[in-house]
């Protein structure tokens, strides 16, 4: 790669979101914002490979985006008639706040399904192509950019401001932003599809955008356990992989990122404190006690068992259920595990779940029922998008025979 194009990969993944959140307070209109980053980008590239890198690349992208849309709106002459979208009166009222809290809000308005939600975030905060945005929803590249541009659409036609919610919209707004960004880290952490098992950058953007979040609002606990829950997470991502996939068990944790996972204990105990516990403040709890365990087998299961089992009253969820029965197979043994996952399998919200097979899978081998377990890795095999999870499981159904 030449130095101008990782100059700008790495302008990319740092400026982005930033240098579209500015363009925004030019258009006051998202689609055409992304447009003229999308051409400022385009000349870097040409212009970085012509004359060098600028010293300042995020200066230098958000003046060429700033000119180019003010080119389009003299041309169109819509400025005065844009002026009552996207109404501003930021600046002069929130100085400190970052832009880019401005458009992951804006991305999460209540207006919007909950998968408009995701899909915008990670296309205009976090960068993702609309191609891997496609791969994520399992659904083409042109239906995904449809779908984005109805979304954008709507929240011109709406007139929804591009602005912090106030204190008293905050509650509403809050849990949106939260499980939205959780999603983007999680397609990082492991994506869910394609030839990589993560992408690192994806996650780094998620657990940034959750560091801004919590510096605007520190008291918040689920805030709290979200970063938490990241920090935990990214704190492995060294390790995860070698020839192949590696289990928990078989990470070598010294790899692991230590101040990290001091980090993420700092904040669970923040959010844990001052009354019943969220969602994200339990799986953060459950998290840094897999990331604190001395090894494996030191792990304390009885206690995740029981944070599950808080988590499971707070945050009804298959998903959730399936995990309290990895946990209580390691507390009680895999019988009673297989018999939880048993139960899981005619919930239909968990069909297309790859996890819920390969736990199954593990468990069976575990109690030496081989030719049933590689019956569920092959069920796993068969809905598994990755391909680093795909290899995974066909290793072990190789060790099974087939």
């Amino acid at each position: 790669m030449s130095t101008a194009a990782a100059a700008m990969a790495d302008a990319h993944r740092r400026e982005w979101a930033q240098v579209l959140a500015a363009t925004v307070r030019v258009t006051r209109d998202l689609g055409l914002a992304e447009e003229c980053v999308q051409d400022a980008y385009a000349a870097a590239l040409v212009d970085w490979t012509a004359n060098g890198v600028p010293a300042n690349p995020g200066a230098w992208l958000n003046t060429a985006a700033r000119r180019n849309a003010l080119d389009l709106l003299r041309r169109s002459r819509t400025l005065r008639s844009k002026l009552h979208l996207l109404v501003e009166p930021v600046e002069a009222a929130e100085p400190a706040r970052d832009d880019r809290l401005r458009l992951v809000f804006l991305c999460c308005h209540p207006a919007l399904s909950v998968e408009a939600q995701i899909a915008l975030t990670l296309r205009l905060v976090c960068g993702v192509s609309t191609a891997g945005i496609a791969d994520a929803f399992l659904v083409t590249e042109t239906t995904m950019a449809a779908r984005l541009t109805r979304a954008k659409k709507k929240i011109a036609a709406a007139g929804i401001p591009f602005r912090m919610p106030g204190p008293a919209e905050l509650p509403d707004r809050l849990d949106a932003v939260l499980t939205v960004l959780h999603l983007a880290f999680t397609a990082g952490h492991t994506a869910p599809a394609g030839p990589e098992l993560t992408d690192d950058d994806l996650a780094g953007r998620a657990v940034d955008l959750a560091r801004l979040l919590h510096l605007l609002l520190p008291g918040e606990r689920e805030v709290c356990g979200l970063l938490a829950l990241m920090l935990a997470g990214y704190a492995r991502r060294g390790s995860r992989q070698g020839e192949g996939l590696l289990r928990l068990s078989e990470q070598d944790r010294s790899l692991w990122d230590r101040e990290l996972i001091a980090e993420a204990d700092r904040l669970v105990v923040a959010a844990l404190r001052g009354g019943r516990p969220g969602r994200f403040a339990l799986q953060a709890a459950i998290a840094a006690l897999h990331a604190t365990a001395p090894s494996y087998e030191d792990t304390d299961w009885s206690q995740i068992l029981v944070l599950y089992g808080e988590l499971a009253r707070v945050w009804p969820s298959p998903v959730v259920a399936l995990n309290r029965a990895v946990a209580l197979a390691m507390a009680d043994g895999p019988e009673a595990g297989l018999a939880e996952v048993v139960a899981l399998e005619g919930d239909e919200r968990l069909a297309g779940y790859h996890y819920l097979p390969a736990v199954k899978a593990d468990l069976l081998r575990r109690l030496g029922r081989f030719g049933e377990a590689a019956v569920a890795y092959e069920r796993a095999l068969a809905l598994v998008g990755n391909e680093v999870e795909r290899a995974f499981l066909r290793g072990q159904l190789a060790q099974l025979g087939r």
